[in-house]
C-alpha cells in the first residue's frame, strides 16, 4: 500500500518506522483522545437539550447536523491552512478553534438558546476537522505504509478511550440535576419552568469551560513540541498533480463508505440513552443510560487495540468485511428483540465499529502518491455522514419508533462489507 513518494531528502518522517517517532505519536495521539472525548459529549447533549427545549427526535438531532456539518464546510480549509502553516501549526489552530467553541457554551447556556448552542458545536467541530485533516494522514505517513492501518487502529483506540470516558463524566456532570428534577416538571408554572430550564442549561457550563481550558494547554504544548516534518505531503498543489481525484475509485467509494459509517456510529450512539429509557428495551433513567453508552464506546476502544495487533497480519479488507457484517447483524438482532438482549446487541456493535474508520481511511488513500494530502482532506469532508444519517434516522423514528429506526445503520453496514471486499480495490493505479 503506497502512501506518499517522499525522499530522504525530504525528511525522515514519512520513510521510516514508527518505532523512530515514538514521542511525536504519543503526542498526536493525545490529539485523537481530546476529540473523541468532546465528541461523544453530544450522546449526551441530546437526551439533555431534547428535555429543556422539548424537541422532537428530528429537531434534536440538529445537534449532530451543526457538529458534523462542520466536517464538510471546513475539510478543504482546513486542507489549505496545512499548505501554508504546516501540520504542527494547524494542529494548534485547531485546539485553539476548539477551546473557543466550548467556552461558547458559556453565553449558549445563559441565554438559553438552542441556535447559540449550535453553532457552539460548530466552531467546537471546526476546530476537531483540522485536528482530523492533520492527524489522520500525519499518523499514516509516521512509518512503513504497510502497517498504516495498524498504526492508526492503534492512535483510534485512544481516540476510543476518550468516548468511553465521556459518556460517563458528562451524565455525571450534565444529566444528574435532569434526573432529579424531572418528576416536578409538570406542576411547574411557566415562569418556574423557564428558570428551571436555565438552571439545567447552565449546568454544561463548567464542563466545557475546564474542557477549553485543557484544550488551549495542549495547544501551547503542541506548539512547543518538536514534532518531525513531512514537507511532501504538505504540498497539496504544487503543480506536479495532473488529473482529478474522481478518477480514483477506491478513494471515492471510500468516501461513501466514511459517510456511512460515521452516520451509522454516530446514530445509533445518540439514540442509545433514548433508546434503553424504552419501556420495552431497559426502562433505565436518563443517567443510568449514560453509563451504557459508556460500554458501546468501550467496546470500541477495545476493539481497536485487538483491530491493531490483527490488521499486523491480516488484510485490511478481510478483516473490514467481517467487521461488517457483524455489525449489521447485532443492529438486526436489536431490532428484533427486546429487554436485555436488545441492549446488549446494540452496545457490541460498538466493538465492531472499531476497526471501521482507520480501515476505511487507509484503504481509501491506498497508492495515491503524492495526492495522499488531498485524498485525506475528501475523506475527512466524508465525516458528514455523521450529520446527515441522525437526522433523517431521527425522522424515521418520529413515525415509526425508536426500535425499528435501526433500519438505516443496517443498510449502511451492508455498504461498507460491500466496500470492503469489492469497491476497496485500486483500479488501474499504478
Amino acid at each position: 500500500m503506497a502512501m506518499v513518494n517522499t525522499s530522504s531528502s525530504q525528511g525522515t518522517a514519512a520513510a521510516g518506522g514508527s518505532e523512530k517517532y515514538p514521542a511525536a505519536l504519543a503526542m498526536v495521539t493525545v490529539l485523537f483522545f481530546f476529540w473523541g472525548f468532546v465528541t461523544v459529549l453530544n450522546d449526551i447533549l441530546v437526551p439533555h437539550l431534547k428535555s429543556i427545549f422539548e424537541l422532537t427526535y428530528t429537531k434534536v438531532m440538529l445537534i449532530q447536523f451543526a457538529f458534523f456539518a462542520a466536517y464538510f464546510i471546513f475539510s478543504i480549509p482546513a486542507a489549505k491552512v496545512i499548505d501554508a502553516i504546516g501540520y504542527k501549526r494547524t494542529m494548534v489552530v485547531g485546539l485553539v478553534t476548539m477551546a473557543l467553541g466550548a467556552f461558547l457554551f458559556v453565553p449558549a447556556a445563559s441565554a438559553v438558546s438552542y441556535p447559540l448552542f449550535l453553532a457552539a458545536l460548530m466552531v467546537l467541530a471546526a476546530g476537531i476537522t483540522a485536528l482530523q485533516v492533520a492527524a489522520n494522514p500525519y499518523v499514516a505517513v509516521l512509518g512503513p505504509p504497510e502497517t498504516a492501518s495498524s498504526r492508526l487502529n492503534l492512535t483510534q483506540a485512544f481516540n476510543s478511550l476518550g468516548t468511553t470516558i465521556g459518556p460517563y463524566l458528562g451524565g455525571l456532570l450534565i444529566l444528574g440535576a435532569v434526573a432529579e428534577n424531572k418528576d416536578v416538571l409538570a406542576k411547574m408554572s411557566t415562569q418556574a419552568l423557564h428558570a428551571f430550564r436555565v438552571q439545567q442549561a447552565a449546568t454544561v457550563k463548567m464542563p466545557y469551560v475546564v474542557i477549553g481550558l485543557a484544550l488551549l494547554a495542549f495547544a501551547v504544548l503542541i506548539g512547543l513540541f518538536k514534532l518531525p516534518a513531512i514537507p511532501e505531503v504538505e504540498r497539496h498543489s504544487d503543480g506536479r498533480h495532473d488529473g482529478s481525484l474522481w478518477k480514483y475509485r477506491h478513494l471515492i467509494l471510500g468516501c461513501v463508505a466514511i459517510f456511512v459509517y460515521v452516520g451509522a456510529e454516530v446514530s445509533i450512539g445518540s439514540f442509545l440513552i433514548n433508546y434503553f429509557k424504552e419501556r420495552e428495551i431497559g426502562n433505565l433513567p436518563e443517567v443510568a443510560g449514560a453509563r451504557f453508552v459508556a460500554y458501546y464506546w468501550g467496546g470500541a476502544m477495545v476493539g481497536r487495540f485487538i483491530g491493531s495487533a490483527i490488521l499486523q497480519k491480516a488484510k485490511t479488507g478481510i478483516v473490514l468485511g467481517i467487521a461488517a457484517f457483524c455489525a449489521c447483524a447485532l443492529v438486526l438482532t436489536s431490532m428484533l428483540t427486546t429487554g436485555h438482549v436488545a441492549m446488549w446487541s446494540i452496545i457490541l456493535v460498538g466493538f465492531f465499529n472499531s476497526i471501521m474508520f482507520p480501515s476505511i481511511f487507509t484503504l481509501g488513500i491506498a497508492k495515491l502518491g503524492p495526492r495522499t494530502g488531498d485524498g485525506s482532506g475528501l475523506l475527512i469532508m466524508a465525516i458528514v455522514g455523521g450529520a446527515i444519517i441522525p437526522v433523517a434516522q431521527g425522522a424515521i423514528a418520529d413515525r415509526i419508533g425508536v426500535h425499528h429506526a435501526f433500519v438505516l445503520p443496517v443498510i449502511c453496514y451492508l455498504y461498507i462489507a460491500y466496500y470492503a471486499l469489492r469497491g476497496s480495490r485500486p483500479v488501474g493505479v499504478e
